[in-house]
């Protein structure tokens, strides 16, 4: 089940071939609850958040349990400057000023998790 299949619901059928006569059921509500977020981490490649200066970095965020649709941001050290959307950060080509703390948010529109920051080291 979706979000989306909330709502009335009955069912149709044909209790006469000829002449045709339908039946409707009486009608049922069904509601789906969404599930909250919960187990934002980060993952990076390569692990451990070290990389060499000049190379690239992938950071990915998952969630282990939460109904979507889900929109991800990502975050540098203790600013609240957007880095990127999406389940997944690409730092190409690594300087210095790569190095810092970094976390992902997600949310479900109704709820925020946030990752534990991960401290990524340019060697």
């Amino acid at each position: 089940l979706q979000l989306h299949h909330s709502g009335h619901h009955s069912c149709t059928f044909r209790y006469r071939p000829w002449p045709s006569v339908w039946i409707e059921s009486s009608p049922v509500t069904v509601t789906v609850h969404g599930v909250p977020l919960s187990g934002v981490s980060l993952w990076a490649q390569p692990p451990g958040g070290q990389v060499a200066l000049g190379d690239s970095l992938v950071l990915s965020c998952t969630v282990a349990t939460g109904t979507g649709p889900l929109s991800f941001t990502w975050h540098r050290g203790g600013s609240g400057a957007l880095l990127g959307t999406g389940p997944h950060l690409e730092l190409w080509h690594t300087g210095d000023e790569g190095s810092s703390h970094y976390h992902c948010r997600v949310s479900d529109g109704d709820s925020v998790g946030k990752s534990v920051p991960l401290n990524v080291t340019v060697l």
